[in-house]
């Protein structure tokens, strides 16, 4: 991974740690004023102008630099990565989702989050059946390409882990915490695992702890990061369905594996597949669904290009609404929006005051 200067990576850090300055605001000042060092370098009118009074108060008022100065050495240790939008690395799955993090905490293997994914997600208090499930499915579908996501929390979460480190395809866990505390306590050493041979990643600030309201914003990304979700087992009313609705949101698959009519973990599946979630018994049903073959190096890389090509070639030189790019592309209104701010991080495109955009020659 290319390395970003510590003055850089200071700026995106003091965006993403003012308190109080969510997602949208962030994502509006990128796209008013560029890279974060422009945004700290413009006017406090100008700001307020893109955000609000509030917002730009907010930022000016940012007093945490001994928070900056800890983030930086921590990801100063080695295995240890701040992965920016504007970063090669960044994962394109995520540019897919309305809300996609502006900064990633990142222990291990940077290169997965670009890797074909699926998530697999159950019951915390998964039955012994359901977590052999868990952990056998994982491990043929990473020994099939894929690279398995989950959450890191007991049940089917730690067992598919665990299943996952057995083949090339390798695990990510996506934590609700900061990336220098795991929760719960039990998985620590899973964690060890997972950050020597694959990747934990969270969005939330070091230091911070498991709160009840984190866990449901980190399921938006074990989705997102993934072309489709299955879940082993998960009763009637649980967190893992709201994985699976956020799947479905966000245009993935959805798999659910059937289970006894007398158990209570079997509910939930049995409840998506009612909703049209794909019914799978074998790993080889997903496998030949989300066609995990291995690409070329630098396919992905490709692709991304390719794609960020012909929008520019759709958008030609003339101001242009957003509306007028969709009619010439097939891209979503979020996948255009997203890759519209990072072409202006590129200084290839620029957001005009009447809210369209100009190619940049």
């Amino acid at each position: 991974m290319e390395r970003v200067s510590d003055a850089s990576l200071a700026a995106w850090l003091r965006l993403t740690l003012t308190r109080g300055l969510g997602l949208d605001a962030q994502r509006r000042l990128l796209s008013a004023f560029g890279p974060p060092e422009r945004v700290f370098a413009a006017s406090g009118p100008a700001i307020a102008a893109a955000v609000g009074d509030k917002a730009a108060r907010l930022l000016a008022a940012f007093d945490d630099d001994a928070a900056i100065a800890r983030t930086l050495d921590w990801a100063h240790q080695p295995g240890n990565h701040l992965v920016t939008l504007a970063d090669a690395a960044y994962p394109q799955a995520l540019l897919e989702i309305p809300d996609p993090p502006t900064l990633l905490y990142v222990k291990g293997r940077v290169e997965l989050l670009n890797r074909r994914a699926l998530a697999i997600v159950g019951a915390r208090n998964a039955t012994a059946q359901g977590a052999q499930t868990a952990e056998q499915f994982a491990r043929e579908l990473s020994r099939g390409g894929l690279t398995i996501v989950s959450g890191l929390a007991l049940g089917c979460d730690a067992a598919a882990h665990h299943g996952a480190l057995d083949g090339p395809g390798s695990t990510i866990a996506v934590i609700g915490t900061g990336a220098d505390r795991i929760y719960p306590p039990r998985n620590q050493d899973l964690a060890r695992r997972v950050a020597a041979q694959g990747a934990v990643l969270t969005e939330f600030p070091l230091g911070t702890p498991a709160l009840r309201e984190n866990f449901p914003r980190r399921n938006r990304i074990i989705s997102g990061l993934s072309r489709g979700v299955l879940v082993v087992e998960a009763a009637a009313r649980s967190g893992t369905l709201i994985t699976a609705r956020l799947a479905g949101d966000q245009g993935r698959e959805v798999f659910a594996i059937p289970g006894s009519i007398h158990s209570p973990l079997s509910k939930g599946c049995h409840q998506l597949i009612r909703q049209g979630a794909k019914l799978v018994d074998d790993a080889r049903d997903i496998l030949s669904e989300l066609q995990p073959e291995a690409p070329p190096a630098g396919a992905t890389a490709a692709r991304v290009t390719d794609d960020a090509s012909a929008l520019l070639d759709a958008m030609g030189f003339d101001p242009v609404g957003i509306d007028l790019i969709a009619q010439h592309t097939d891209l979503t209104a979020d996948t255009l929006s997203a890759m519209l701010l990072s072409l202006e991080l590129e200084r290839r495109v620029a957001l005009l005051p009447d809210g369209r955009f100009q190619r940049i020659r």
